[in-house]
C-alpha cells in the first residue's frame, strides 16, 4: 500500500515507517523537524529510514494548507498514519499556539486532504491525557472525557471530535488511537525515561515530581507500532449496535473509533526508577518535588476493545523495554 506517515521522524513515526517499509508498504513520510527537541535525533532517525526500498521524506508542516493539499493532490494515498502533533503536556501551558496551529490547524488539513482525496483508513494519533481529571480506573473508550487538564489533551479530544465531524459528514473511514506513556529506543528527550537514564548516566540529580507518587501504563513501541499497523490495515466500519438513543462514546452510526492503546499494566514511578537504575548499574539521586500543573497521578489502559478488534496484546514487560532503551543509549550516546 502507499501510505502517509506523519511526523515521521518523531518517535513513534519513526517505528511505524520503519516496520511499514519492511513489510514491503510505500511509505511517504513527513515531518517539519521543528526544535521542541535536539533536531539531530530527528535527523539520526530520518537517516535510518533513508535508503530503504519504497520510503520518500518531505520536509513539510502540517499545518502548512496549501502544501498538505498539493500532497494529497498528488500522491492519491490509500492509507494515513497521522502521528505529527506538537506533544507535551507542560510545554503547552507556556507556548499554547504551538498546540493550536499543529494539533488543530494540521488536523484539519489532514481531514481535508482524506476528504478531496479520498483513502482507504486514516488512523490518527490521539493521547491518554484526554482523560484528564477522571479517576475511575482502568481509563475505557466508554468514559466521558469533558474534564481535560492541559490544552495538549484540549487538542486531542478535539481531534477525536472533528474526526467524528468528518467520519460522519464524508463516511471517512476514521480511527483514533489513545497513546499511554510509549517508551523505548529512539525515545523523546522530553521523557521521563530519556531524562532519568541520561542524568543517572552522568552522575546528576533527577527531578521526581508528586514525591514519586505517581503511576503510568508504560507501554514498549515495539506493542505500540504492532498496535498501529493493526488498526490501519482493518478500517473503520459503522458500529451496528450504536443507538442515537444511547450513544456509545468510542463507535458511531459512522465509520469512526476510539481505541486505547497501553499495557493495561500501571507500574509506580518509583519502580520505573530503580528498574533504570538496575539497567544503568547506577544509584539514582532523587530530587523529590511537587506534583506539576497538567500532570495527573495515575494512567490505566482498558485496551479490551483493541483486543477484540484487531488482537492487540502487549507482549514487552518493562524491565526488558528499559534494559533495550538503556542499551540504545548506551550505544547512540557512545556512553
Amino acid at each position: 500500500m502507499k501510505v502517509l506517515v506523519t511526523g515521521a521522524a518523531g518517535f513513534i513515526g519513526f517505528h511505524t515507517a520503519k516496520a511499514l517499509l519492511e513489510r514491503g508498504d510505500e511509505v511517504t513520510g513527513i515531518d517539519n523537524l521543528n526544535d521542541y527537541y535536539d533536531v539531530r535525533l530527528k535527523q539520526a532517525r530520518l537517516a535510518a529510514l533513508e535508503g530503504s526500498n519504497g520510503f520518500r521524506f518531505l520536509k513539510l508542516d502540517v499545518a502548512d494548507r496549501p502544501a498538505m493539499a498539493e500532497l494529497f493532490a498528488s500522491e492519491k494515498f490509500d492509507r494515513v498514519v497521522h502521528l505529527a502533533a506538537q506533544a507535551g503536556v507542560r510545554y503547552s501551558i507556556d507556548n499554547p499556539q504551538a498546540y493550536i496551529d499543529s494539533n488543530i490547524q494540521g488536523f484539519l488539513n489532514i481531514l481535508e486532504g482524506c476528504r478531496n482525496h479520498p483513502v482507504a483508513h486514516c488512523v490518527f494519533a490521539s493521547s491518554s491525557s484526554v482523560y484528564g481529571a477522571n479517576t475511575k480506573m482502568p481509563f475505557s473508550e466508554r468514559d466521558a472525557v469533558d474534564h481535560p487538564l492541559s490544552l495538549y489533551a484540549a487538542t486531542k479530544k478535539a481531534n477525536e471530535l472533528m474526526a467524528h465531524t468528518y467520519a460522519s459528514l464524508y463516511a471517512i473511514p476514521l480511527t483514533g488511537l489513545r497513546f499511554f506513556t510509549v517508551y523505548g529506543p529512539w525515545g523523546r528527550p522530553d521523557m521521563a525515561l530519556y531524562k532519568f537514564t541520561k542524568n543517572i548516566l552522568d552522575g546528576k540529580p533527577i527531578d521526581v515530581f508528586n514525591h514519586g507518587h505517581h503511576a503510568r501504563d508504560f507501554t514498549y513501541i515495539d506493542d505500540i507500532v504492532e498496535g498501529v499497523v493493526r488498526t490501519m490495515d482493518m478500517a473503520a466500519a459503522p458500529d451496528p449496535e450504536w443507538s442515537s438513543g444511547a450513544p456509545r462514546a468510542g463507535t458511531s452510526s459512522a465509520p469512526y473509533r476510539i481505541y486505547n492503546i497501553g499495557n493495561h499494566t500501571p507500574v509506580p514511578l518509583a519502580t520505573f526508577i530503580e528498574l533504570i537504575e538496575r539497567a544503568t548499574g547506577k544509584k539514582a539521586i532523587r530530587n523529590l518535588l511537587p506534583a506539576q500543573p497538567g500532570d495527573v497521578p495515575e494512567t490505566f489502559a482498558d485496551v479490551s476493545a483493541l483486543t477484540a478488534a484487531v488482537g492487540f496484546k502487549p507482549s514487552t514487560p518493562i524491565e526488558t523495554g528499559i534494559k533495550q532503551f538503556v542499551a540504545w543509549y548506551r550505544a547512540f550516546y557512545k556512553v
